[in-house]
């Protein structure tokens, strides 16, 4: 199983993850020629596509699911939530499947276990995937940490996890009152700190690859999200990998997390 990050931040969010021929785009937060664009950049072809799973239905994550499904023909799973806030924008016939976020359920080559998370949208959920051998997590947009977070990311190989400000720059930044609270809120997003205090009580043997994603290009800088995480993982802040808003970040083969 191997995952890339095709952009990862406020102006747009996908990631895809693959293994044997199944191949899952996660969120869809760029319009279908761009998606397109960074799946070459990627060396993948949209063709090659089986689905489209979304998150939640804040526009940096959906922006452009109803163009990517109709131009890629493949179905789009999402919560029942989030399928009530975006189904005006889709194509009538396009294929939705609904899950539910306490249930797993099988594409293809890959398992998917859904779980929903405290974040402002109507039904939001994260997810982590399995083939059986191997199990990547990957947890953006979350406000607050539940136990049950914990436990679904526990055990897991490979992790992409939200740090998305710091305290100090978003408390001295330039947002509203009003954005600044959305955004410290038990709904809102991970602060690094907070991102830290998850990874230490989920950090196993198994764990061996962590990246910071959705970082506020306003609010946060890489190399603070780096050192917070290598301080839960007692690790350099240079093995923490950085998913950027323009490149992604690269294709990891979850597999070598045992290497």
């Amino acid at each position: 199983m191997r995952f890339a990050i095709l952009g990862s931040g406020s102006r747009g969010n996908a990631a895809l993850i693959e293994c044997g021929r199944t191949a899952l785009l996660l969120d869809c937060g760029f319009s279908a020629r761009e998606t397109a664009a960074r799946l070459a950049r990627h060396d993948r072809h949209h063709g090659k596509l089986s689905a489209i799973l979304i998150t939640h239905e804040h526009s940096d994550h959906c922006r452009g699911a109803a163009s990517c499904a109709r131009r890629f023909g493949v179905p789009v799973w999402m919560t029942a939530g989030t399928w009530s806030a975006l189904k005006g924008q889709f194509d009538e016939g396009t294929d939705i499947r609904l899950i539910n976020p306490h249930e797993a359920f099988a594409i293809d080559d890959i398992e998917v276990q859904p779980f929903p998370v405290p974040h402002d949208a109507r039904e939001p959920c994260q997810f982590s995937f399995s083939n059986g051998d191997t199990r990547f997590g990957f947890l953006t947009d979350i406000g607050s940490i539940t136990a049950h977070v914990i436990e679904m990311l526990s055990g897991c190989d490979a992790l992409v996890l939200e740090c998305n400000h710091d305290a100090r720059m978003l408390r001295d930044g330039p947002y509203p009152p009003s954005l600044k609270a959305r955004i410290e809120g038990p709904h809102g997003h991970l602060e690094n700190k907070v991102a830290a205090e998850l990874l230490s009580q989920i950090m196993s043997p198994r764990l061996r690859y962590v990246a910071a994603a959705h970082l506020s290009e306003t609010n946060n800088t890489p190399a603070l999200a780096q050192a917070a995480l290598a301080r839960a993982l007692d690790c350099e802040p240079e093995w923490i990998d950085v998913a950027e808003q323009e490149e992604g970040l690269a294709f990891h083969h979850v597999a070598e997390a045992w290497a």
